[in-house]
């Protein structure tokens, strides 16, 4: 610190100032930056990046919003701006859970529905399962030429610690008011009875997965989406040969896609992004990063067993 600051830090001190300083970061409302193109119409460049959930993400001093309260943020933001006509969504994510992948698809439908401008949505690394819910209720979906996407199906995550409990000397009472209460505990191995209601449900959801991508490819029937919905991924080739994707093409190609399905012959490239964010063109990402490999041996085995409620996912698991 200079004299002159010293100097001043003295003064106030002295004067009886009270000076409120925030030692903790903060996060702050969304601002806008161009990052590419010409012209007054904009196009909104937003990120769909990682395991899709309601959770927070951040780190202990501050938290990101989670992926849906950003993407509703976002939308927001481009909804009340007429200069905007078009939102270019780059998904890069294996999914995740059933309702937060729900969620930001009934987001971008709703945008539509309340708007009328287009949504494109430009799959990069990965757009699998969950990834590809959301990318269904876009207007057009590009594929980058090294894609992998599909995976369409639902996934139930459980564990079984019965036998670890036993070996360390603990084991586990349920006082229940009927013999289902606890199906699916991770305390005790699962009944066949048991397996089959939790199937009823994965089929439940199943079958809204398929609707859902049935109402977005206009070009499939729900017999074709139900062929291609085993749970297995596609390359960006195959994804176009089912009709799962309308193109494959870069990121700047869903850019002029966007315009073209908006009526642009000119656009400028914006995004939405947090004051500290280092955003310099199109390819500067999300503070999400790339998409997390999730396996069952990679979540939060404590967790498992102190909800003991099973995961439904709309996930790419392998």
């Amino acid at each position: 610190m200079g004299e002159k600051a010293r100097y001043l830090l003295l003064m106030l001190l002295l004067s009886g100032c009270i000076v409120n300083v925030s030692l903790l970061p903060t996060v702050e409302p969304l601002k806008e930056k161009r990052v590419a193109g010409t012209g007054k119409d904009k196009i909104v460049l937003m990120d769909l990046s990682g395991v899709i959930s309601e959770e927070e993400k951040g780190t202990a001093l501050v938290s990101e919003p989670n992926p849906v309260a950003r993407i509703k943020e976002e939308l927001q933001l481009a909804s009340k701006d007429p200069s905007v006509k078009a939102v270019v969504l780059r998904i890069n994510s294996p999914g995740g859970t059933v309702t937060a992948s729900d969620l930001i698809h009934h987001e971008l439908e709703t945008f539509k529905k309340q708007t009328g401008k287009k949504v494109i949505a430009s799959i990069m690394d990965l757009g699998a399962s969950g990834g590809y819910y959301v990318a269904a209720a876009a207007d057009k979906i590009v594929a980058h030429p090294t894609t992998v996407t599909g995976s369409i199906g639902v996934i139930m995550l459980s564990v079984n610690v019965e036998g670890l409990l036993e070996k360390i000397g603990v084991s586990g009472t349920a006082i229940k008011s009927g013999d289902k209460k606890d199906m699916g505990s991770p305390l005790r191995p699962m009944t066949p009875e048991e397996r089959q209601l939790f199937q009823g449900v994965i089929n439940a959801m199943y079958e809204r997965f398929v609707a859902v991508v049935a109402a977005g490819r206009k070009n499939l029937t729900m017999d074709q989406v139900k062929k291609a919905a085993d749970g297995r991924i596609y390359t960006a080739q195959q994804a176009l040969e089912l009709g799962l994707i309308d193109t494959i093409g870069y990121l700047d190609d869903a850019i002029e896609l966007a315009k073209t399905e908006s009526g642009l012959r000119e656009a400028g490239v914006v995004i939405y992004f947090r004051p500290g964010a280092y955003k310099d063109n199109i390819y500067s990402q999300t503070p999400a990063g790339a998409p997390q490999t999730v396996n069952i041996v990679n979540l939060d085995l404590r967790a498992f067993v102190q909800s003991g409620v099973p995961r439904f996912m709309y996930l790419w698991s392998p």
